[in-house]
């Protein structure tokens, strides 16, 4: 069963190829724009990012800055034009049989080629550039005894050598997400750019027509004079960080340890002294995302506050003088979102920032009436779009604002929004919302093979729940009729897709789960945001809190109802999907409703009694849930109520969901649940596993089987059909 025309979401092998447009960055000026764009390899297993440059008057055409087979990301410009990016390609004048790690690269803004300008043994990353000076900062890791780069580079080495890869941990995490923490710590270094300019650039080899010498040794990170500002230790999890305008002051979140548990302090580094200063330092909140003022006299930033297992986080934005002279000062507290890392007006009267909001993600613009920080703040609504915003870009004159914009009707793409005509169109509280404009993307955007509305319902409580709906092309027609005769078969039948977090929404579009592969087979797909998403207010999170199977479950059979009572859904053939706690819910769907043909699982929790020591982030966990509420709230303990198949999908190197959840929830269902195996060991439910994988699928290949099974899985049980499994699999 599939859809026509034929469009790239037909066939998989065009599906992955499709190029994929991420991060934007505009210098400071506003009159360049770059992306990065990442495409297959040669291979067709992986991805590559390359730099691209968009025309931020949206006339010319993008064009393409820069090609290597290791990719490039993180670009950044510097106050003279000048980008700045990452890269692990081969340096030209780099020693032959050299394995590159990750190093800081400069594109002159003139032309000409890139040139490594910080190579720190470790890698490279999170460029920071002032605006108006020529200090950089960059992030490195270092073992923990180096006291520099040529040290830290001996240490390395003797591991290698002696191929030593024991981690000897002294606190906690010891992971995160997919990858082992230690034994390198993340230090923060900062440079003056300016000592490169009588450094001249070195040709490719070859250039001349003459053999170029061997390169002398060098001691690693030189050429940008880096000198650690942070120094050892292990407060750079994860962090987060902005340099002043004048290159004066860095800012970054520190983590600190409240025994096993991980806090988020802000603090502020003199770059000339390397002084340390605490700027905000809450027992009951994390302080991440700062972003000073453009006249160095604020920090704007995001607090969480810390849950417990009857209250759900509060996140708010708040400010701090920069050089901790006063308390800080909570924002807009009224304003019932959650905001995301704030960007700066360039004249310091207010704030942009994007929040998820009813099924969207808008910016909006916060703007003070007064002097700062006791002045009122009034919040508007900036686009208009029914898209989600990200990747702020303001121009110097605060006339326009650079982003990326992504809907479920399009992926990323560049857009220009008129701010000074937003500002000009009355006073604060008066304006009316601005569409963007389309810039001329290096990646046009793919021919959807449907199309997409909204539905809405009333919870058991009273509380209106929404959902996206994708419809294929073949039924979207039925949606103006209420014939009752129409025939079974030419309606659609229902995907249940529930998003993980809980803490989200299914508002901006994703390549791994992405509804329209499912679309082109002839399936409907309901994407809907249950109580504990995020852009519904506080209540609508708080109602959630602590009851994760029962609420959302009520909510997600509302929305289903909902969905099937429209002609063009045939009701008699459904299925449930989720990953992460939307595996969760898929799994708590299993054994408390009978009503679908089939639920996939991917990456979930099964058993919440030995989820929690488990997961990267067992302290978050224990605000969250205490031992009663964790078993209250475990769908294993439904297991012999499970009658319906099951596709359990989970990656060996998930560490956020460990891999104990799905080979237990796999032992559990074969012998257990009310379908269990035969005496021959034949099974309905299937286990998907990838050992190379974590909560993710993100190799192109791996990701196009996660596709095939799970069509072949739902086409079995939902569609009685029985189609092939890849030949990949053996």
């Amino acid at each position: 069963m599939s859809e026509s025309p034929q469009t790239p979401f037909h066939d998989l092998d065009h599906y992955v190829a499709i190029p994929r447009l991420t991060g934007l960055t505009a210098s400071h000026d506003g009159t360049r724009l770059v992306a990065g764009v990442q495409t297959l390899d040669g291979e067709r297993t992986g991805y590559r990012t390359a730099l691209w440059e968009v025309d931020p008057a949206g006339e010319a055409p993008a064009r393409r800055l820069t090609r290597s087979a290791k990719g490039e990301s993180s670009a950044v410009f510097t106050r003279s034009g000048d980008l700045l990016f990452t890269s692990a390609r081969p340096d030209p004048d780099g020693k032959e049989g050299d394995d590159p790690k990750s190093a800081l690269w400069l594109l002159p803004a003139g032309g000409g080629e890139a040139r490594v300008i910080a190579a720190p043994p470790g890698g490279a990353s999170g460029a920071l550039t002032a605006r108006d000076a020529d200090t950089v900062s960059v992030a490195a890791a270092l073992l923990p005894s180096a006291k520099d780069m040529p040290q830290d580079a001996e240490l390395r080495k003797a591991r290698k050598d002696q191929k030593v890869s024991a981690i000897l941990h002294t606190g906690y995490p010891v992971r995160y997400w997919d990858h082992d923490l230690g034994p390198d710590q993340e230090r923060r270094f900062v440079g003056d750019l300016a000592a490169l300019a009588d450094e001249p650039a070195s040709p490719l080899p070859g250039a001349t027509g003459e053999t170029p010498d061997e390169t002398p040794d060098e001691t690693p990170g030189q050429h940008l004079g880096l000198r650690d500002l942070t120094g050892a230790g292990r407060h750079l999890l994860n962090h987060s960080a902005d340099l002043s305008a004048d290159g004066t002051t860095l800012v970054t979140s520190w983590s600190v340890n409240d025994g096993a548990a991980v806090r988020s302090t802000l603090v502020a580094f003199d770059t000339a002294t390397g002084e340390r200063r605490t700027l905000v330092d809450d027992p009951d909140g994390d302080a991440e995302g700062p972003r000073i003022s453009p006249d160095g006299a604020w920090v704007a930033y995001v607090t969480e506050s810390i849950s417990s297992p009857t209250e759900a986080p509060v996140i708010r934005l708040a400010l701090v003088p920069t050089d901790g002279s006063a308390e800080p000062v909570v924002l807009a507290d009224d304003w019932d979102r959650w905001p995301g890392r704030p960007t700066w007006l360039p004249d310091g009267s207010g704030l942009l920032v994007q929040a998820d909001d009813d099924g969207r993600g808008p910016v909006f613009l916060l703007t003070f009436s007064g002097a700062l920080p006791g002045s009122d703040v009034a919040v508007e609504k900036l686009t208009s779009d029914d898209a989600v915003f990200s990747d702020l870009s303001v121009t110097s004159d605060g006339a326009t604002l650079f982003a990326l914009r992504t809907s479920y009707l399009a992926p990323a793409e560049p857009v220009r929004i008129d701010l000074a005509a937003f500002l000009a169109s009355g006073a604060a509280g008066e304006r009316t919302p601005v569409a963007a404009t389309v810039l001329r993307s290096p990646v046009p955007a793919p021919e959807l093979p449907g199309t997409l509305t909204e539905i809405e319902t009333t919870a058991e409580d009273g509380t209106r729940v929404r959902a996206w709906l994708a419809l294929p092309h073949s039924v979207a027609a039925l949606r103006q009729s209420q014939d009752p005769s129409v025939e079974s078969q030419t309606r659609a039948p229902l995907l249940l897709w529930i998003h993980g977090g809980p803490l989200g929404s299914w508002n901006a579009w994703s390549w791994r789960w992405n509804p329209w592969l499912m679309v082109a087979q002839g399936y409907a797909v309901l994407l809907p945001d249950p109580g504990l998403s995020t852009g519904y207010g506080q209540e609508f999170i708080q109602r959630g809190w602590g009851s994760w199977g029962k609420l959302p479950f009520t909510d997600l059979m509302a929305i289903t109802d909902a969905a099937e009572a429209l002609p063009e859904i045939d009701e008699t053939r459904t299925a449930a999907m989720g990953g992460s706690f939307g595996g969760y819910m898929a799994n708590w769907v299993a054994g408390h409703t009978d009503r679908f043909k089939a639920v996939v699982t991917h990456a979930s929790l099964w058993a919440l009694d030995q989820f929690g020591p488990t997961t990267d982030a067992g302290y978050y966990w224990a605000r969250e849930m205490t031992p009663e509420a964790a078993l209250e709230n475990s769908p294993h303990l439904a297991v012999g109520d499970i009658r319906t198949p099951m596709l359990v999908i989970h990656g060996d190197k998930d560490y956020r969901v460990p891999i104990g959840e799905g080979l237990r929830l796999w032992y559990e269902l074969l012998t257990k649940s009310g379908l269990p195996a035969s005496d021959d060991g034949e099974t309905v439910h299937r286990f998907l596993y990838f050992p190379d994988e974590n909560h993710w699928v993100l190799t192109p290949q791996n990701a196009k089987v996660w596709y095939q099974v799970v069509s072949a899985f739902l086409a079995e049980q939902v569609l009685g059909e029985t189609p092939e499994l890849p030949t990949t699999l053996g």
